[in-house]
Parts: C-alpha cells; sequence; structure tokens
C-alpha cells in the first residue's frame, strides 16, 4: 500500500497545482485556523478519469496519497501544510441509508439525511508514544478504526530491544490528539413513504469538521464506509455493523433542495400560475374526499405556503410560518385533515400529543450507549420539522408539563436545552398543525366556546387561526356528506376491484369513472409538492400600498372599539395584525405573485374574521374579547370577579374573616349583578384558590 501511495503523490501534486492553486494560496493563507482543502470530484474527473475512479473504489490509498500530496506541497507564502485535510465534496455517488449493501464497504459514498443525535466534541489519540519498560525506549502506534492498539514488544526497527511485555507506559503528553465527534445521520422524512420506519447509520467526524452541526440540521456527509463485527455475551458473531467515516460535510441550505424540479416540471407551474383560479383548485386540492370546510382548507392551503421569515436590521426575527389549531367534536375528520397535509408538504411530520413528551417534541439531552455513556443531544419532532409542517394531533391530551415546551418553538421558532452543562439552541422553524377536542368531549351549545378550549391561554394566543368544528343536525348538510362519504366509499370499492379487470362490466366501470373523477383532486399530489417548494425558494412578495391600507384599516377598525370606552375590552392585539400580514404573504405566494394585492388582503381578512366571530366574541356583550383567548377570561368576568372581592371586603369590616354567601349574593344583586352570575365567579375563585368555605353558607379569602 505504501508504494500505491508513493506512486500517486505525484498525480495528487500535478493535480494541486493545475486544479486548486488559488484554494492553496489561500488554505496557507490562513493555516492552521483553517485547515481543509475542499476538493470537487468533478474537477479530478476532468483532470483524470482513473485518479476519480481510483477515489471511489480505493479511497484509503487515494486520499492517503492526497493528503501526503497536500501536506508536503511548496506554498508561495512558505508556509507547510503538515496537518491540513484533504476534503472530497460533490461526489456523484449518493445513497440513501437503506440502500447501503455489503458491496460498499471500503468505498467512497455520500449520504444525505437529517443529524438526529451529537455527542460532545472530545479528544481522539491518532499517534499514541508508549515507553518500554526494560529499555525505556519511546517509540509510536499509530491508531485508527474504533479500538485502541497497544503493543505486545518493544519497537526493534526504532533502536528499541524488541523484548515482549504485558504492559507499556503510555507518554499523554507525547501523543497526539485529534477532535473527535459521533452523529447519527437518518433519512429525511418526506423521502418516506407508505409507513416506512427510518432507518439510521452512526458516522465519526475528525478534525474542523467537528462540531459545527446540531440535531435537526440536514447535511451531506462523504466518507468511507467502515464495517465491524457485532459481539454478543456469548461471542462474536458473524454479523457486521457499519458505520461512516466522515471525510466531508455540507450543509443544505437551501430550503426544499430534496425535491428536484424538472424543466418540465417548471413549465407546468407556470401554466398553473396563469390560470385565473388557480387560488380555487389549490383548496379544492386539500383532501377533496372529505366534504366542506372550505375556510379551514384555505388556511392549510396558506399555511402551506406561509408567510416571509424576516431578519430585522436589529437582529430581531419575525416568524413567517402560520399555525394553525383545530377544535373539533369526535368524528368530523381532523385527524384526516392533519395526516393529510402531512403527506402534502415537501417536509412534513405527524405526532400523537398523547404518546409525546415534551422531550419527544422539542429536544432532550440523554445518556445513551450512543454516546457511550455521554450526554448526547437528541432532536425531537418540531426540530426535525425545520422548514416544513409539524402535526400534532390531540394536543389537548398532552401532559402540562410537555404542552409548556411549545411556547418557544411556536414563536421564537427556536428549541433551548440547559441541561448537564449542556446548552444548545436548536432551530424549529416549522408551522404547527393542530387538533384539539373540547374540554367535555363535545361542545356544549349552552357555554361560550372560548371556555370549552381545554388548552392554556399563553398557548392559544400563539395560534394564528383557530377553528371550531361542531358536529350540529343539519338535514340538507348532513344529506350532502352522506352522499359524499357513500360515492367515496363505492369509488373505492370498484378501485378494488378495477384491479382484477374481468370482475368489473361496462355500466360499473362507467360510474368508477366518475366517482373517481369526482374524488380527484384538480392539481395531483405530486405536481402541487412541487409547486409549494418552486413557490418558496423563489417567491417573495411585499405589500402594495392598498394592502398595507386594507390591513391598516382592519386592525384600527376593530380596536377603535376600546377608543369610545375606557372599560371596553381589547378587541385584538397586535399579535392578530402579524397574523394577518403572514396569511397575506402566503396567500401571494399561493398565486406566485412578487405582490400582495388588495384581493389578498380582503381574501385574508374574511379568514380571521371568521375565527374571530366564532371564538373571540364575548357572548354577553357580543363584543370582541382577547383576553378569552390570551388570559382565559373575558373582561365582563374579571370586572365581576373584582366587584365581588370588593363586597367580600366591605362585608369583612362587619363580619370579620368569615362572611355570609347570602350576604354577598345580595350586595351583588343590588349592584347590578344576575345572582346566578355572582355565584358562578364565586365558585371560580374557589377553584383558582382565592377563595373558601370553611363551613356551609359562609366564604373567606385565602390568606
Amino acid at each position: 500500500m505504501a508504494q500505491e501511495i508513493d506512486l500517486a503523490t505525484e498525480r495528487w501534486e500535478d493535480f494541486l497545482k493545475r486544479y486548486c492553486w488559488d484554494e492553496l494560496v489561500e488554505l496557507s493563507n490562513y493555516y492552521p485556523e483553517k485547515r481543509s482543502l475542499l476538493v470537487k470530484f468533478t474537477d479530478m474527473d476532468l483532470y483524470d478519469p482513473n485518479l476519480a475512479d481510483m477515489v471511489l473504489e480505493s479511497p484509503d490509498v487515494a486520499i492517503n496519497a492526497a493528503t501526503r500530496a497536500l501536506r508536503t506541497i511548496d506554498t508561495p507564502t512558505g508556509v507547510t501544510l503538515d496537518e491540513a485535510n484533504f476534503r472530497i465534496i460533490k461526489v456523484p455517488r449518493r445513497l440513501k441509508i437503506r440502500d447501503i449493501r455489503s458491496e460498499d464497504i471500503g468505498k467512497l459514498v455520500s449520504i444525505e439525511g437529517l443529524v438526529t443525535k451529537a455527542t460532545e466534541v472530545r479528544p481522539k489519540v491518532v499517534e499514541a508514544v508508549f515507553e518500554c519498560p526494560y529499555c525505556h525506549h519511546v517509540f509510536s502506534v499509530e491508531q485508527s478504526g474504533r479500538q485502541f492498539k497497544e503493543p505486545v514488544e518493544c519497537d526493534q526497527e526504532s533502536g528499541g530491544c524488541g523484548r515482549k511485555a504485558q504492559h507499556f507506559k503510555l507518554l499523554l503528553e507525547q501523543c497526539k490528539f485529534v477532535n473527535a465527534q459521533k452523529i447519527q445521520l437518518q433519512e429525511s422524512p418526506e423521502e418516506l413513504r407508505g409507513g416506512e420506519l427510518p432507518q439510521a447509520i452512526d458516522v465519526y467526524l475528525e478534525d474542523d469538521i467537528t462540531g459545527v452541526v446540531t440535531p435537526g440540521d440536514r447535511v451531506i456527509i462523504t466518507g468511507i464506509l467502515r464495517s465491524y463485527q457485532r459481539t454478543t455475551r456469548f461471542g462474536k458473531t458473524p454479523f457486521f455493523d457499519i458505520y461512516l467515516e466522515g471525510n466531508s460535510l455540507e450543509h443544505k441550505e437551501e430550503e426544499f433542495e430534496e425535491i428536484k424540479i424538472t424543466e418540465e416540471d417548471e413549465r407546468r407551474i407556470m401554466e398553473l400560475k396563469n390560470q385565473p383560479d388557480v387560488y380555487e383548485k389549490l383548496i379544492r386540492s386539500i383532501a377533496p374526499s372529505i366534504y366542506g370546510y372550505e375556510e379551514i382548507k384555505e388556511a392549510m392551503v396558506l399555511q402551506l405556503f406561509a408567510g416571509v421569515p424576516k431578519e430585522l436590521p436589529d437582529e430581531t426575527r419575525v416568524r413567517g410560518d402560520i399555525h394553525v389549531l383545530l377544535v373539533g367534536d369526535p368524528g368530523v375528520a381532523k385527524s384526516q385533515l392533519l395526516t393529510y397535509l402531512v403527506r402534502l408538504a415537501p417536509r412534513g411530520l405527524y405526532t400523537g400529543g398523547k404518546s409525546s413528551t415534551s422531550a419527544g417534541l422539542t429536544a432532550a439531552a440523554v445518556k445513551d450507549e450512543f454516546g457511550e455513556g455521554r450526554w448526547t443531544l437528541e432532536a425531537g419532532a418540531l426540530v426535525l420539522a425545520d422548514k416544513g409542517i409539524a402535526a400534532v394531533d390531540e394536543i389537548d391530551k398532552m401532559r402540562k408539563e410537555d404542552r409548556d415546551a411549545l411556547h418557544e418553538a411556536m414563536e421564537q421558532q427556536t428549541v433551548s436545552v440547559a441541561k448537564a452543562g449542556i446548552m444548545a439552541r436548536l432551530n424549529s422553524r416549522c408551522g404547527l398543525l393542530a387538533a384539539a377536542n373540547p374540554k367535555y368531549g363535545r361542545f356544549d351549545k349552552y357555554t361560550p366556546i372560548a371556555e370549552q378550549i381545554n388548552m392554556p391561554p399563553t398557548l392559544l394566543s400563539r395560534f394564528d387561526l383557530i377553528f371550531t368544528m361542531m358536529d350540529r343536525p343539519n338535514e340538507e348538510t348532513d344529506t350532502k356528506t352522506a352522499e359524499h362519504i357513500i360515492e367515496t366509499h363505492y369509488a373505492g370499492e370498484l378501485l378494488a376491484r378495477a384491479k382484477n379487470v374481468s370482475k368489473i362490466n361496462v355500466a360499473e366501470r362507467e360510474h368508477f369513472e366518475r366517482a373517481v373523477a369526482a374524488m380527484k383532486p384538480p392539481i395531483e399530489s405530486d405536481l402541487l409538492r412541487k409547486y409549494v417548494a418552486w413557490s418558496k425558494r423563489n417567491v417573495f412578495p411585499v405589500m402594495t400600498e392598498g394592502a398595507r391600507r386594507r390591513f391598516l384599516e382592519f386592525y384600527i377598525g376593530l380596536r377603535r372599539q376600546g377608543y369610545e370606552d375606557e372599560d371596553a375590552p381589547i378587541p385584538v392585539t397586535a399579535r392578530q395584525l402579524e397574523a394577518l400580514i403572514r396569511l397575506g404573504e402566503a396567500r401571494a405566494r399561493a398565486r406566485l405573485s412578487d405582490e400582495i394585492t388588495e384581493e389578498d388582503a380582503d381574501r385574508v381578512i374574511n379568514i380571521v374574521t371568521y375565527c374571530l366571530k366564532r371564538v373571540f366574541v364575548d357572548p354577553e356583550t357580543g363584543r370582541l374579547d382577547t383576553d378569552w383567548v390570551t388570559v382565559g377570561i373575558s373582561k365582563t368576568k374579571r370586572d365581576r370577579a373584582r366587584s365581588i372581592r370588593e363586597i367580600i371586603k366591605d362585608l369583612e369590616r362587619e363580619y370579620g374573616d368569615e362572611v355570609p354567601l347570602e350576604e354577598v349574593l345580595d350586595l351583588a344583586e343590588e349592584e347590578g349583578m344576575e345572582r346566578e352570575k355572582a355565584e358562578e365567579i364565586i365558585e371560580v375563585m374557589k377553584r383558582d384558590g382565592i377563595l373558601f368555605s370553611p363551613s356551609s353558607g359562609i366564604i373567606k379569602f385565602v390568606r
């Protein structure tokens, strides 16, 4: 092998001088802070196809020769690059993790995936120096692979005695170390179809490519595929495990880069764009097998395209992703809508709230075998869905502490981990589509809707749109829904039979074709995914003067109720205005337009108004009250609670700490408060720990 390396070194020197001279000069100027020379595989192929083949088929020989040439080459700056690394990028042989086979072992491959775990960066010995216990001769042993190599005899070739010994002293201060890190690379969720389990591979990184990735990053790693024998407590097995010895690492910066859009695809996208009803077609393409819910489907379209994330001059980041919450009765197809959107999104993840912990949703620092007992960072669903859509079903079933972890992930779009000395901040730039059931299992028409959403107000306020889906008997709607469901199932039955052509007659075939045509989305899923990806890559709309005016008028118009009356509830907050702008940007993106027009503004104002009227209206006053969602109690009820508190304080002067309940209710009635409403407020204050009853008919403040 040494002879092969010597022969190849001269060829590599010539290649470096001809194709990489400028990069070499730059490297020598910044050495040793910068220690890697990145070489494109295509340049090697242009220089000598045989050399390129040698890199792919015998990477150990080729990379060792290239590294030796790099470290011994004369640079114009006079710097010796004695610890520089030769790293190969843009390798055409890109394998999926599930496609790795035994014939790939020992070859140079490029693997693309998602970083799910990463250990801390730690020193690894590459040249161990030992001292002989007999002659005190000092010699070195090169280290490679996964096992530490210890000598069994003193090195005679370098002047030692050659005697065998059970233990040679390791001289740590003379050993040569390099930074090392282990990461786990997993298949991207969007590459999986049909419920496939994602597969993973361990990757070993060394020197200057360590510590540059965090869980959730999408990377392309080029390296040599290695294997090692599995061992059990019964001994060695005939099965081998594989890992990748990383040579180079490239970040996938471009959003939705994994979706390849050909010129033919681009032509079809432009054809769609030029159709006047493209926006309506997009809405009809969302879950066509589910009847109705036009407003929700429109919101899901807007969530797919999302607004434009903004980095402001003061380094503040404003999110562009849209969060949507569906709260509905059982059996109204919430879960189906969630799964459909995740399947449609260029990048999407689905998880159930009941089975998700805070670590599973956000991120965790864990001690496990992967890190060999050390702490490792592990990414959760929201981090893995970065720059995509995360769907969380039954979010109301999550434990309170798990739900609290969502606050930062939704607004700041980051996930912070502080555990065992690991301080990390991971990105979770994704839109959240969540589904929940009402507090009592089904909506109660006698109780305000806002009271029936079993979620903390702080979390509710972070959703841009909240939809309520009520199952109310209505003959006309029920007939249409039932007909739609029956037609869908009938088409499915005929489709199952159509697989065996001999069993379907002409009449059934005609009916089948009509039924399938009715269920078929106007824009097929594959084209829609490419349409969304193209839009998010290339379209960054700006508000026109008309749109800016409409947004301002709508916001000020809603806030105006607070100008006229000091005691009026706060109708909406600036959060709703930001949501409006995001939705306007998303609608312009859906049309592939560079401008947010007045029509876009009007359309999204209609959606926001629809949501506000269903959830934000105080049923007692009929006025918009944002406190329903942001605080959890309307201003009317807050005023009543304040009045009750004052009444009890006044009565304490006469009765002491313990006040008769009837006296409180009588005084509340005199002030114009309904007796039932006063009783309700007192019960709420008891639940909140403000009041308690030491005995029947007596109430007292909790001191």
